[in-house]
């Protein structure tokens, strides 16, 4: 997680090196600035429960903006749960409401979402990769 400090995080990744291998922003809570800085250095942005809060317009924002070839979705069990499950503990399951959301926002289907999140994280992973 990287709580109101996205500047100095993403200098730490410059500084070491982090573009040669990419990875995640887990439970991405920032701004378009920050994410657009993460994914010029090949990171993926994952998006969980807070993407479905009420009050967080700006994360919507921010996640209706960024390439969807470059979005993943979590959990982030078993804390931040999704807003229709808020206040109760997290579990894997609760994905569907990030995705859900995203598609919404993305004015995608449900299933074209998560085809694309699929495909991406398929891509991270190397899943399939010899």
């Amino acid at each position: 997680h990287v709580r109101d400090a996205y500047g100095e995080a993403m200098e730490i990744l410059r500084r070491e090196r982090a573009d040669e291998c990419g990875g995640v922003i887990h439970c991405f809570s920032g701004g378009l600035e920050d994410a657009m800085a993460a994914i010029d250095m090949g990171f993926f942005i994952s998006f969980a429960g807070p993407l479905t809060y009420p009050r967080n317009g700006p994360l919507r924002e921010t996640a209706a903006a960024l390439p969807l070839e470059r979005l993943l979705c979590e959990t982030d069990a078993p804390y931040l749960s999704p807003q229709p499950k808020r206040g109760r503990r997290n579990e894997p399951a609760n994905v569907a409401y990030v995705y859900q959301k995203l598609a919404e926002i993305r004015g995608l289907t449900l299933e074209v979402c998560a085809e694309k999140i699929s495909l991406n994280a398929s891509r991270l992973f190397r899943w399939g990769a010899e």
